[in-house]
């Protein structure tokens, strides 16, 4: 037994005397970090050895129950080398704490570094305890943060806050609606094909989609009130840009990023106002919340009503820049997000954020604010926030700050990839056994409820202007075979048909030309001056002897025709505005105010009524009824018809939303909350873009198909919705 003491001093020694050295030659190549490393990885090695060999040498001081630091014996037996191996070359400011990145062990240190990693779990905890302590962490966490929000009470910091987020809210409905009121201008102004307002009327719903998914997952890494800004500067820049930019591919882009940042305001905006609310008012005070974006369609409805139709707020700088009302418009929607961003400065970070990634001091001070300006505003000045110690959640360990070691770039580098496995890990997350029943259902009530909302909202504009083109087209005159001669037309000419007809020294001067068309029509000696045309055409026709001058009749308004000894001079270049759209562009702006008001009465019911009677019969119950208005579509032949269907629908369908919203945030835990609620929100504007491709290619074909696709639709989501898990009257988890 003496000689296997005796055997195993001499080695430890031997492997002490290594260690040092491979840490002398490193430090001078590498460094201080190096030192560092090395020192502590000699620690660890001579404590690892020690436990290996104690079946081995029993009675040996430093067996299992001294664990990884060593006991007084050893201590003595460490005098014998004049100082202890933990000290050497050492001081508390150079300590390497657990967590701290060790470097890559070397091929033959592999042993060494697994055993590390497979030890008693004082350094390295094993996985699925770490997941369950972490877990009970925030069980307690949940019930305690309820707790203090009570005490903090429900006051003015949760108002101010309301309106704040508003903002953001708002900002998001109005970019729902600017392209729809800025195409019918922008197709004309950009020379636009119906490809190319296809694609424009979509790109905010892509954009949106990307933002939502990308901003819900960061909220939850780096913090709601900080993402919200990030997403909100970018929509104000590019919101801003969009409206000066000339070419149709730029302006694309830029309402493709504007998109991309307003669409992390709703996943972030519910998320982030929860934190504040108790219990008993989460409900109603969310479904309040909802109310900015209603605020934000009758804003931008407003604005359209109230610029675009102004012409005369028009500049441009020759033939090459234009700017023109709808512009202005586009710059003023662009105002609640800058409002939103100067507002939400002056508001704190989420304290369960904080809570929830262990910084307990920062939480600490934020419910204390919520709590004295709460006593303050109530006039209980005197009151004393009682809370002293918060339940923080235990974090994993993360890499540190190597110093001088690793260059800016580098660390740079390894904190974006730390960041990206974060917010990877947290989106696979709710996918865990756990959440994926919950996940997978509200998976398909949103993806139901966004497709027959978005797709049936689109289609009734759509079916409005349809039926206005069909009673247009009914009025229309036809002329056939008239002979014209030495005539100076110099009025307006609208909504005709002129076939096989002879002109003969005729004038066109100084006039507008709506819905004309000639066909098979000849034209001698005639002369045009001063002309602008909108859908007016000639078909077929002969031009002799006639001269065009600073007209728009070029190219795409003259097809198969023949043109001899005919001339074009100083033709109006460019794309113009159709000057005589004013009377469809106002019945546009007013149908969509009101619409969106339409759904105030659906709101108040839903916010009056959402603790009372719970989220999942609001949501059900509002779809049944929403599906079975779908079928009042079929008697909707006239205008007015179609517009109050419009309200109805609208005023219904809000509760299932405002219920789903609330629904969302209740269903995840924190550290999830903003990731789960962005992907799902992703979902929607997919299966938004999906309802309103397949919902347009009905118009005017047959109402059958999208009474049909949302009544189904409505009727799927409500009957997956009860299979959901009540959440009212639980705490936020």
């Amino acid at each position: 037994m003496e000689d296997g003491y005796q055997n195993k001093t001499a080695f430890i020694k031997g492997a002490k005397d290594i260690a040092k050295e491979v840490k002398r030659q490193a430090a001078k190549k590498v460094g201080r970090g190096v030192d560092k490393m090395t020192d502590e990885y000699s620690k660890r090695s001579y404590a690892r050895f020690e436990e290996d060999d104690d079946d081995d040498y029993p009675g040996v001081p430093g067996g299992q129950d001294s664990g990884y630091y060593r006991g007084d014996s050893q201590a003595a037996n460490d005098d014998e080398g004049g100082h202890s191996d933990s000290t050497e070359g050492h001081d508390e400011d150079d300590e390497i704490y657990e967590g701290e990145y060790q470097g890559i062990p070397r091929a033959d240190s592999s042993k060494a570094a697994d055993s590390l990693a497979g030890g008693d779990g004082q350094q390295f905890r094993d996985m699925a305890q770490f997941e369950g302590e972490r877990r009970k962490d925030q069980e307690e966490l949940a019930q305690q943060y309820e707790t203090i929000l009570q005490e903090c009470g429900h006051g003015k910091f949760q108002w101010t806050l309301y309106f704040v987020l508003g903002l953001a809210l708002m900002a998001d409905g109005v970019e729902i609606f600017v392209v729809g009121f800025v195409l019918p201008s922008a197709e004309k102004d950009m020379c636009l094909s119906e490809e190319s307002k296809g694609m424009l009327g979509l790109i905010v719903y892509l954009g949106m989609m990307v933002g939502a998914f990308v901003w819900g997952g960061l909220a939850d890494r780096i913090g709601r009130r900080q993402s919200l800004l990030i997403c909100l500067s970018i929509n104000s820049v590019f919101s801003f840009f969009s409206s000066f930019v000339q070419g149709y591919s730029t302006f694309l882009f830029c309402r493709l990023l504007s998109g991309v940042g307003i669409g992390g305001s709703i996943p972030i905006v519910f998320s982030y106002y929860s934190e504040f609310l108790a219990q008993e008012k989460r409900g109603e005070h969310l479904s309040w919340l909802c109310m900015f974006w209603m605020i934000g369609g009758i804003y931008a409805s407003a604005m359209a009503w109230a610029i675009i139709p102004h012409y005369g707020w028009s500049f441009q700088m020759g033939s090459a820049y234009q700017f023109h009302s709808w512009r202005v418009f586009v710059l003023v929607c662009a105002f609640p997000s800058v409002a939103a961003i100067a507002s939400l400065t002056t508001m704190p970070e989420s304290p369960r954020f904080f809570l929830e990634n262990g910084k307990h001091d920062e939480g600490w001070m934020i419910l204390k604010q919520v709590h004295d300006t709460n006593m303050r505003a109530k006039g209980h000045p005197e009151k004393v926030f009682s809370v002293t110690t918060i339940k923080t959640v235990k974090q994993m360990d993360e890499l540190v700050d190597m110093g001088g070691d690793i260059s800016t770039l580098r660390r740079y580098k390894l904190k974006l990839a730390s960041l990206f496995h974060q917010v990877r890990s947290n989106f696979l997350a709710i996918f865990n056994p756990e959440y994926r029943r919950t996940t997978f259902m509200m998976m398909a009530v949103w993806f139901t409820m966004s497709f027959s909302y978005y797709g049936l909202t689109v289609w009734f504009p759509d079916m409005i202007k349809y039926i206005q083109k069909q009673d247009y087209a009914s009025r229309t005159k036809f002329f056939s075979k008239e002979r014209v001669e030495h005539v100076t037309f110099n009025f307006t000419l609208e909504n005709q048909v002129h076939r096989q007809g002879q002109y003969f020294n005729d004038k066109f001067i100084n006039l507008k030309m709506k819905s004309m068309v000639f066909e098979d029509s000849l034209f001698e000696e005639c002369y045009f001056e001063d002309i602008t045309s909108s859908r007016s055409f000639f078909r077929n026709c002969t031009f002799i002897s006639t001269l065009f001058y600073n007209t728009d009749l070029f190219q795409n308004r003259i097809i198969n025709s023949k043109l001899v000894n005919s001339t074009f001079l100083h033709n109006k270049e460019g794309c113009l505005l159709d000057f005589t759209d004013d009377n469809n562009a106002y019945m546009i702006y007013f149908v969509s105010f009101l619409g969106t008001l339409a759904v105030l009465p659906g709101n108040i019911v839903s916010a009056l009524l959402m603790d009372k009677i719970g989220r999942l019969r609001m949501l059900a119950g509002s779809s049944v009824i929403s599906c079975v208005s779908c079928f009042f579509l079929s008697f909707g032949s006239t205008e007015s018809g179609m517009i109050a269907l419009l309200c109805l629908f609208g005023g219904i369908s809000i509760a299932s939303w405002n219920a789903l919203d609330v629904l969302t945030v209740e269903l995840y835990p924190s550290d999830k909350r903003t990731t789960a609620f962005g992907f799902l929100n992703a979902l929607c504007k997919l299966a938004a873009v999906l309802g309103i491709s397949i919902f347009q290619s009905f118009v005017g074909i047959t109402k059958a198909v999208p009474i049909l696709f949302a009544a189904g639709a409505l009727a799927a989501g409500s009957f997956l919705a009860l299979k959901l898990p009540e959440t009212r009257g639980q705490v936020l988890q």
